[in-house]
């Protein structure tokens, strides 16, 4: 092989030089999952809430930050990273999936209030 065809292999673009982290930020990141996890651990084991729909929804609050110390800590997403483009995928995936959580739980929800009948005498009933 010439030389000429191993020189563009060598060059590195700025994609390359994005930064991975250092030991400290991935520590940061594990303390605060370890945290994040231990927390919600003990809110459900030492039945802190009576009531268990506070429960779920503090528990879903923790995981909510912790998705996001996910992204920031491990996955390295920032505005900057990759010009913005990984930002927008995030939005655009976000955006996504609750447009088809919502549309899902707004067919079903219509569906069992519209089309099951009431008890077996209603459903004799109707034409």
């Amino acid at each position: 092989m010439s030389q000429a065809s191993h020189e563009e292999h060598d060059e590195h673009t700025s994609v390359d030089q994005v930064g991975h982290g250092s030991l400290k930020s991935y520590v940061t990141g594990f303390v605060l999952s370890v945290i994040l996890t231990a927390i919600p651990f003990w809110l459900v084991m030492g039945k802190v809430f009576e009531k268990p729909g506070l429960t779920a929804f503090v528990i879903l609050g923790f995981a909510a930050v912790q998705i996001v110390v996910h992204m920031i800590y491990f996955l390295h997403m920032n505005a900057k990273s990759e010009g913005g483009w990984n930002m927008l995928a995030l939005i655009f995936t976000v955006v996504l999936v609750v447009i088809t959580l919502s549309g899902s739980l707004w067919v079903m929800f219509h569906l069992n209030h519209n089309m099951m009948p009431v008890s077996a005498h209603e459903m004799r009933t109707k034409p």
